[in-house]
């Protein structure tokens, strides 16, 4: 495999490793051991919550999850919580932590995404509708990547998969696999899927083609799929991964060819220009959800609850 993954960071991943890994049902919730140790220990009530509670952990300010965290601390007028942004990585260490300890914690959350199957997790309502509607990921490409190379760019127009499939390889990266090899036991367990990307493409002899993309699990399991699928028409695949800023910007400028990490109309929105780039569509079935997510142990269920009265 002659792949070349330019920035590909593990720092989340190898958190994941850390954590005990567990089965998950249709809404999210863990099957078999949970590590909540909600069940022995109890609910937390609002009042406990909003003593021990004083920042919303979110990941970086520009991300959209983020600045709909801020949005939703001045909808809901919330002056007892601040957002507190740092890494992804370290967003889940803290839910980790907290949960572990059964304290309270607010985290901005998005799916799909593997915390769902670690732990008993809920969205808060919201009302207001701060955070928007139903997002979709969707495959952008470079400006002129049709006409220079048509093959790639039908793969990539054709790539479709299921919430399901996804669900799949980022568990099997949060049990501990190389996203790489997660990525292969998924096209080996479902070529005839592959097939209808890449039946009919013409092939190509080792051209490059470059894969940009954020370092979520999501993203990181699509694109590795993506490009095992590329692969097999015989290019030579790259996967940069930096934030979300850069990721457009490279599209833009044409440094990279194509991302399927897209998150429109709300989390990247204020970085698709739609005449800067190719917009090819969704490339999932089923409808991402951003919030606020916090666990099913802490005994609110809106935004609202947040709200020192």
């Amino acid at each position: 495999m002659n792949w070349k993954h330019i920035g590909l960071t593990t720092t989340g991943l190898a958190l994941s490793v850390a954590l005990v890994a567990c089965g998950s049902d249709d809404n999210g919730g863990s099957n078999g051991d949970n590590p909540t140790g909600s069940a022995d220990e109890g609910m937390l009530s609002k009042e406990d919550i909003l003593n021990d509670l004083s920042v919303i952990s979110g990941i970086d300010p520009g991300a959209g999850v983020s600045q709909g965290a801020e949005r939703a601390l001045e909808a809901y007028e919330i002056d007892n919580l601040t957002l507190q942004t740092t890494s992804t990585s370290s967003m889940a260490e803290q839910l980790n932590q907290a949960i572990q300890n059964h304290e309270p914690i607010v985290v901005t959350g998005w799916n799909p995404h593997w915390k769902f199957a670690a732990f008993d997790l809920k969205y808060l309502d919201d009302p207001e509708e701060v955070f928007g509607g139903t997002e979709e990921i969707h495959t952008i490409a470079r400006l002129g990547l049709q006409d220079e190379k048509p093959e790639g760019y039908e793969v990539i127009d054709n790539f479709f998969w299921t919430e399901d499939d996804m669900g799949e390889v980022m568990l099997e990266v949060y049990e501990g696999t190389d996203p790489e090899e997660a990525a292969q036991n998924w096209v080996d367990a479902n070529q005839e899927t592959v097939d209808g990307w890449i039946d009919g493409v013409n092939t190509v002899d080792g051209e490059e083609f470059s894969l940009v993309l954020v370092n979520w699990d999501s993203e990181v399991a699509s694109s590795n799929v993506l490009a095992l699928a590329l692969e097999q028409i015989g290019y030579d695949v790259s996967l940069t991964t930096v934030e979300n800023g850069p990721m457009w910007a490279s599209l833009e400028s044409g440094d990279q060819d194509a991302s399927v990490a897209a998150w429109l109309p709300i989390t990247h929105e204020e970085f698709f220009d739609e005449g800067a780039v190719d917009d090819l569509g969704a490339n999932l079935e089923g409808a991402p959800r951003i919030g606020l997510v916090v666990p099913e142990y802490m005994d609110i269920t809106s935004i609202e609850d947040l709200k020192a009265e």
